[in-house]
């Protein structure tokens, strides 16, 4: 009866929507994700990744959405990434925000979403039985999203209240100085958040909003992932009935290329009230990549060097407990990205001593090989712990997300933890002398401003 059913739904399908079933090749070594998925492509460019699992009930519903800060490529128009974010919950044709709202209440959905530099990411966690109906109400305001000039200002000033109250942190204040100092050309020179200029400027820019829309939410560029207790050929009929006619959008952004780097930079953030200085050492990285060793084995050192084994965590942290925290950020992008340390340092005279010690361990590991048990120990260690997080649905789709927006796949987690296994010592040295060179480092600190000579 139940394959009876499943084909009367296919049946029931457009012939334009419905969509090629692709499976990948299992590779012979145990892989770090061990789920069982198929990969469906719509003909308007929309992709629907599902994985049941063992997990009873639950579904993790996911549209990742490969937009982030990063196409925001126009002078004044920073922050719309994560702006739309906020205008998406503002309701659509055919469901209101309460509406929306109300219906994901009584399905006891948790639901939210968030924005990055190269994605926007909206999820929920729900029954299986309410699937069709969470599924029905996404695609309305994923195709037909509405809101007047009015809810786009209440929302663009609620975005203005969130960055107030982000720039109020020492932390984010120096993360914008890093960007705009590392990066000139590249729209990774700005924050998810955008310019406050930009921000400001925002409720005049209700018919932009719509042009950013209408680029970028679009099946091409949207990737819908279902994890949980559910069959794949259910999820393509619901996926086939309500996103199939979604309109394929033509626009592709021109992202600026970050020239070379050719000297070092520096720059200072005076912080009006009392606070601990903070320092950041960044140097230029690599783009994500699961083919090509040097961001894979910056990825290792970023642990073995920077990490709470390292030696320099043992000596700043431990030792000498002249920070609060020394730690690396180094993050998937689909361009180049910063290889940077954070610190916190507890008296402002020895700010100096400790950057000098983080460059120090940069330039170490430029001639010194890592030990081989400890690069053995340090990807062990990676690979099982993200092994365990995977512990339920929404896990599991909450670690897919920025893999996916990256390549619309989770095999590349497979591939890039196979690469993992292939870095030597060398490898690891070759990389970190490749780009730990002086004229692409960044140095930004931030400390209470002087009150020197002041009445």
């Amino acid at each position: 009866m139940r394959l009876l059913i499943i084909a009367a739904l296919f049946l029931c399908l457009p012939c334009a929507v419905i969509a090629q079933r692709r499976t990948p090749k299992q590779p012979k070594e145990q892989k770090l994700f061990p789920y069982q998925y198929t990969t469906d492509d719509l003909p308007n460019g929309l992709r629907l990744i599902t994985v049941p699992t063992d997990y009873p009930n639950l579904v993790a519903f996911y549209i990742v959405v490969q937009t982030g800060s990063r196409n925001e490529i126009e002078p004044g128009k920073s922050g719309y990434a994560h702006f739309f974010e906020h205008l998406m919950f503002r309701g659509s044709e055919n469901f209101t925000a309460d509406q929306r709202e109300e219906i994901f209440k009584r399905a006891g959905a948790d639901t939210n979403a968030y924005t990055s530099d190269d994605r926007t990411v909206y999820h929920a966690l729900f029954s299986k039985e309410d699937l069709d109906k969470i599924m029905e109400i996404e695609a309305d305001r994923f195709q037909r999203l509405k809101y007047s000039p009015e809810q786009y200002k209440t929302e663009a000033g609620a975005v203005r209240g969130e960055y107030d109250k982000n720039s109020a942190s020492p932390f984010n204040q120096l993360y914008e100085k890093l960007r705009e100092t590392a990066f000139k050309k590249h729209t990774y020179a700005h924050t998810t958040m955008g310019y406050i200029k930009d921000i400001e400027d925002m409720p005049n820019q209700y018919d932009y909003s719509w042009q950013f829309y209408n680029r970028y939410y679009r099946p091409e560029y949207t990737t819908i992932v279902v994890v949980g207790d559910v069959h794949r050929d259910n999820v393509l009929a619901m996926v086939g009935k309500y996103f199939g006619s979604w309109k394929r959008g033509n626009y592709i952004p021109s992202i600026p290329s970050e020239p070379e780097q050719t000297e070092p930079r520096q720059a200072h953030v005076d912080w009006p009230s009392p606070t601990l200085p903070h320092l950041v050492v960044a140097f230029r990285g690599p783009a994500y990549s699961e083919v090509k060793k040097e961001k894979a084995a910056l990825d290792l050192l970023a642990t073995i060097a920077f990490g709470e084994t390292s030696d320099l965590y043992q000596k700043l942290v431990l030792d000498e407990q002249k920070v609060d925290y020394v730690t690396p950020s180094f993050d998937d992008q689909v361009d180049g990205e910063l290889f940077a340390i954070f610190s916190r340092i507890k008296d402002q005279k020895d700010v100096e001593y400790v950057r000098d010690q983080i460059l120090a361990t940069f330039k170490r590991y430029t001639t010194e090989l890592v030990p081989q048990a400890k690069l053995d120990a340090t990807r062990s260690r990676m690979r099982y712990s993200l092994a365990l997080e995977m512990d339920s649905s929404g896990s599991i789709a909450s670690i897919l997300a920025p893999y996916i927006s990256l390549r619309r796949t989770p095999e590349t987690m497979n591939q890039l933890f196979s690469l993992y296994g292939q870095i030597t010592p060398e490898d690891i040295r070759a990389a970190a002398k490749t780009y730990f060179v002086d004229r692409s480092r960044t140095v930004v600190t931030l400390s209470t401003k002087s009150t020197e000579g002041a009445e």
